[in-house]
This record gives C-alpha cells, sequence and structure tokens, in this order.
C-alpha cells in the first residue's frame, strides 16, 4: 500500500519534477548522485575498478558497498519523515547521496575521492538552488524599511519571515509561506520577509540568530501593534531553536490565521472608506501638503529583491 501511495505521489509531482530537472542546479545534483552508480556499472570502465567481491567481478557491488547503500537509504528515510515539501525531500536525497558517493570513491580509489570531493566543493561554490519566484503578496523589507513598516498603522498585524537565501530550510519555506499570503493576505494582515544574512542590523535587533547551529532560520515572527506578540520556532536558555515543524496546517493553528484573517474584514471596511475620506480631500490652496498615497492590497509585491 505504501508503494501505491509512494507510486501516486510521484506521478502527480512529475510535472513539476520535470520542470526541475530542466534547472541546472538540478541536473548536476542528479549527475553527481548517480556518478558512483555510473562508475561501478558502465561497460568498459567499471573493468578497472578495484573490487573485494571474491568472485573479481568488478562491475557489481561489492558488501561494504551494499551496507553503505543501504545505511544511505534508512538515514534518507529517516530525513524525509520531517521533510514538508517536495523539494525537502529531493534535498536531501541529493546531499546524503553526496556524502555516500565520496565515502564510496574514496573507498575505491584515493585519487577518485579527492577528484569528486573538489567537484562538490566547487559544485556548492558556484552553483545554488534556484528560488522560488511564483506569486505571492509578500513586503520585502530592509533595514531602514522595517521598523518604520511596521509602527506605520498600529491595526495592521505583520506576520514576518526572518530568512537567509543560503539556508536549504528558507528555500523549502518559501513556496509555503507564499501560498499563505496569498490565501490570508488583506488590510488587516499583511505578510513580510526581511533577508537576516544580508542584514545581520536586524537579526540583532529582533534576537534572530543567523548561525547554522542554532536553527533558528527560518523565524517567524508575528507582530500587533508594531510589537512581537509571539515566534516559532520558539528559542531556549541556550539560545537554540526548540524542534518546530513549518507546515501551513501548524502556521494556521499556532498564529490563528483564520481568526485574525476574519478580524481584518471589520479593518477592511473601515480601511475602505478612510481611503474615500482621504482621496476625495484636496491640499488647501498655497499648501505644500500632498495627499497621502494609498497601496492596494491586491497587487503582488514589487520583487524578490530588497528594496
Amino acid at each position: 500500500m505504501g508503494l501505491i501511495t509512494g507510486l501516486c505521489t510521484f506521478l502527480y509531482h512529475l510535472p513539476q519534477i520535470y520542470k526541475w530537472l530542466l534547472k541546472p542546479y538540478y541536473i548536476t545534483s542528479f549527475f553527481m548522485t548517480v556518478a558512483f552508480l555510473v562508475a561501478r556499472k558502465a561497460p568498459g570502465l567499471c573493468e578497472h575498478l578495484a573490487t573485494q567481491r571474491e568472485d573479481g567481478n568488478s562491475c557489481d557491488f561489492d558488501w561494504r558497498e551494499v551496507e553503505i547503500l543501504m545505511f544511505l537509504s534508512a538515514i534518507v528515510m529517516m530525513k524525509n519523515r520531517r521533510a514538508i515539501t517536495l523539494e525537502q525531500h529531493i534535498g536531501n536525497v541529493f546531499l546524503f547521496s553526496k556524502v555516500a558517493n565520496v565515502m564510496l570513491f574514496f573507498r575505491l580509489d584515493i585519487r577518485l575521492g579527492i577528484l569528486y570531493l573538489a567537484l562538490c566543493v566547487a559544485f556548492v561554490m558556484t552553483c545554488k538552488p534556484p528560488l522560488y519566484m511564483g506569486p505571492e503578496y509578500i513586503k520585502y523589507f530592509s533595514d531602514k524599511t522595517m521598523d518604520e513598516e511596521l509602527q506605520r498603522d498600529s491595526r495592521v498585524t505583520w506576520i514576518v519571515e526572518f530568512y537567509a537565501n543560503w539556508s536549504s530550510d528558507c528555500q523549502s519555506f518559501a513556496p509555503i509561506f507564499a501560498d499563505l499570503s496569498l490565501k490570508y493576505n488583506c488590510p488587516g494582515l499583511r505578510f513580510g520577509k526581511v533577508d537576516v544574512g544580508r542584514y545581520g542590523e536586524v537579526s540583532e535587533r529582533y534576537r534572530v540568530s543567523t548561525s547554522p547551529l542554532t536553527k533558528q532560520l527560518p523565524s517567524l515572527v508575528l507582530f500587533q501593534e508594531g510589537r512581537e506578540v509571539m515566534r516559532r520556532p520558539m528559542v531556549d536558555n541556550k539560545g537554540r531553536a526548540v524542534s518546530w515543524t513549518f507546515s501551513e496546517e501548524n502556521i494556521i493553528r499556532e498564529f490563528n490565521l483564520n481568526e485574525l484573517f476574519q478580524k481584518s474584514k471589520k479593518l477592511n471596511k473601515s480601511h475602505g472608506l478612510n481611503e474615500e475620506e482621504q482621496n476625495s480631500t484636496q491640499p488647501e490652496e498655497g499648501s505644500n501638503e500632498l495627499p497621502s498615497e494609498t497601496n492596494n492590497p491586491e497587487q503582488p509585491t514589487e520583487s524578490k529583491k530588497d528594496q
């Protein structure tokens, strides 16, 4: 039954997987993942490789290689139990497969191990996972605009994600946060993001550690009347994040998004009336005052880059 469910899930996501395979990051990751398998099974190449098999067949796995591959499968299955998105599942497969390939190549020939490890380092330094570029209603803050925007209107509730582009967890969470913004964004409930990897002052001001060891990225913070009300994940006395799953269901439940959205409808009506009054108000003759600009909440944010 589990095999059938997995096959159905794979077929359901096949168009998305096909789209990913067209991107250089995933193409390169795939070939690096199957590198040892190809080397061990490729005719004309496998005959020249060393083996510890009793029959001397160098084109088949020996018992130690099978053991390493089985251990790899167990680790990937354990890690994928906590994975939320398909990107996280595939990312875990790529990551631990590369680790296993390093071990297998070093065991086979130290020169091949060094070569493969050098390729992995070059890949990490030059090839980054593609960023989410889908539809969203998210305001991207900088170190200069964040406080100003949070204090602009005390009636507006903000849910702000603190993220870093180098964090794979943040990249995997991006489509989930974007989907929530599409469902719940309104004048009284807004969604924002700030890159604490780029703006270190913001991370210090809001006590969000960018160290991979603390596992605080991504962090979601709820602001009401410009003040922090709650955040997930919570942080213990040692400065480490308490384990928390960034699934859409958990966020809706923990942040009471349905209730916040219902309350924001009243603000939506009053906000619309206030906008009409402001638009109907003209500056007096000789005055330097200009009517304030109004934002259309139904328009997506400007871009993926911080302003």
